[in-house]
């Protein structure tokens, strides 16, 4: 495409959140990337916990890296230059561009920031334009929010902003699929119910036959066409949005190997255990703060937005007795928050990580973590495991990460688990990241298990403890696998929905 060509923008909304519509964003960013077009992703707004620290050492949401992957570009902070992060009490942190912009409840923000997000969605679709020949916006939650409207920050004031056409995507798995698309329809004003182009339904199970007569009465009511079916397919394996879907992921089950995840509140970044699943002989247990533990083989403890709150939780749930009581038999490891949870204590005089102040922590770690003593950290890392502990074979092994963390750790007795190559680790001044105590250790490293030998040394201990035959380090199924349901995704896309609705406007522009 010639740079003086007009700029194509696709936007992709839906009937509700969880419809489907970053995986219809991915699809599209890999089809048109295969073909030749540089694609890039755009979310205005997004609110998750599952979040990635970019090149650029900006924070955005893990969706737009994921769709960044399948465009085969960079991710950047101009793909989604607003990030709400839930903390407690309808309080969140906005992060502008990457960097956190301060803690907002939702009147503040709409109300006192509106102008500023703005500004900012403005200034990176603009970036994005100079840069790319296609792109593709992902809308969020529903665009009929009718008392929303006039705040409308992520659907129809950003397809009128980038004057995109709109494609709505609708799941019938939850049933009601023709209803929500026509009530949709009918919510939302004829200005912006005009540019819905397409509909494509999302997640089918069962006979097209029996659905195509319900398909041609609901192109009939609204006057958009329907695009194609995207049939459920669960063998794809991709990161989740955000903790909401977590209820509906179904985790191996059947491996002989046990690691019981826990599900703290305000869990945050649990993509981190993703590529566990991709482990030979390994399940993961999602334990439940109303649940006992049971019979694991090790424990993780993955991040969370409020460390503070978070441990309050565990102690009041009863897990953080049990957790106690196993850390002298079985591996317990901790990712940032969970990291921060391990320590002995949680010093936080300023309330700046929640309202309850200063707390203890389960005390499996000689560490103690400070909030207030420093601005917010958001940095890709890299380090050196040190040999200590569990993981004593893997000693100068290279270890590549992400930091997104409030709050500084100093080590106490505990031995550090990395040497800082670069990045922040516990604190700047040490010189270290994590620290080790016999069977438990942590890390601020997100990403750490992404690493495929420390992953599979972990794992293979398991085994070797289990009484199993260690793997050793070949066949890294996580990454293989994470291209191959890109891949698929997008072929999915082509076989069902109608692709020379796309073409035309593409040889329009």
């Amino acid at each position: 495409m010639h740079p003086e060509n007009k700029k194509i923008y696709i936007m992709i909304q839906g009937t509700s959140s969880n419809a489907g519509k970053s995986v219809v964003v991915a699809a599209l960013c890999r089809i048109f990337a295969k073909r030749g077009f540089r694609v890039a992703p755009f979310k205005s707004q997004n609110m998750s916990l599952n979040s990635y620290t970019t090149n650029e050492n900006a924070e955005i949401a893990m969706a737009q890296v994921l769709q960044a992957e399948a465009a085969g570009v960079e991710p950047s902070y101009n793909m989604n230059p607003i990030l709400l992060k839930p903390k407690e009490d309808f309080i969140s942190q906005v992060i502008v561009h990457g960097k956190p912009a301060g803690d907002m409840n939702f009147y503040h923000y709409q109300n006192n920031f509106r102008e500023e997000a703005i500004k900012a969605i403005e200034s990176s679709l603009e970036a994005l334009k100079n840069d790319y020949d296609i792109i593709v916006i992902e809308g969020a939650g529903s665009p009929a929010e009718i008392n929303m409207l006039d705040k409308d920050l992520a659907n129809m004031q950003i397809a009128r902003m980038a004057d995109a056409d709109v494609i709505l995507v609708a799941d019938i798995d939850r049933g009601g699929v023709f209803a929500s698309i026509a009530g949709t329809f009918s919510l939302l004003p004829e200005i912006d119910r005009n540019r819905i182009k397409g509909i494509i339904i999302n997640k089918f199970r069962g006979n097209l036959d029996i659905l195509m007569p319900g398909i041609k009465q609901i192109e009939n009511i609204v006057g958009v066409p329907v695009l194609g079916v995207l049939p459920y397919d669960d063998s794809l394996k991709l990161p989740e949005e955000d903790s909401a879907s977590l209820t509906e992921h179904k985790y191996n089950q059947e491996g002989k190997i046990k690691i019981g995840v826990i599900r703290l509140p305000r869990i945050s970044n649990f993509t981190d255990i993703d590529p566990l699943e991709y482990e030979p002989d390994i399940s993961i247990n999602l334990i439940e703060m109303s649940s006992e533990i049971g019979d694991v083989d090790a424990i993780i403890i993955p991040g969370t937005r409020n460390s503070v709150a978070d441990m309050i939780a565990l102690r009041e749930s009863g897990l953080a007795d049990e957790i106690k009581e196993l850390s002298t038999k079985i591996p317990i490891f901790g990712i940032c928050g969970g990291y921060q949870l391990m320590g002995t204590k949680i010093i936080d005089l300023n309330l700046k990580e929640s309202k309850h102040g200063s707390v203890e922590g389960l005390g499996l770690l000689d560490v103690q973590t400070i909030f207030g003593e420093n601005d917010k950290i958001i940095t890709q890392s890299h380090g050196k495991i040190t040999g200590k502990g569990i993981f004593e074979g893997l000693n100068g092994e290279y270890m590549a990460g992400y930091e997104l963390h409030e709050g500084l750790t100093f080590l106490g007795e505990s031995e550090p688990l990395m040497e800082m190559t670069d990045g922040c680790g516990n604190n700047i001044e040490s010189g270290f990241d994590g620290a080790v105590n016999g069977l438990t250790s942590g890390t601020y490293f997100h990403g750490i298990f992404h690493n495929f030998h420390f992953r599979r040394f972990f794992t293979d201990y398991l085994r070797s403890k289990k009484g199993l035959k260690k793997m050793g380090f070949i066949n890294d199924d996580f990454e293989e696998m994470k291209k191959f349901s890109i891949d698929r995704l997008a072929e999915i896309v082509v076989e069902n929905i109608d692709m020379g609705f796309f073409e035309e406007r593409i040889a329009k522009k």
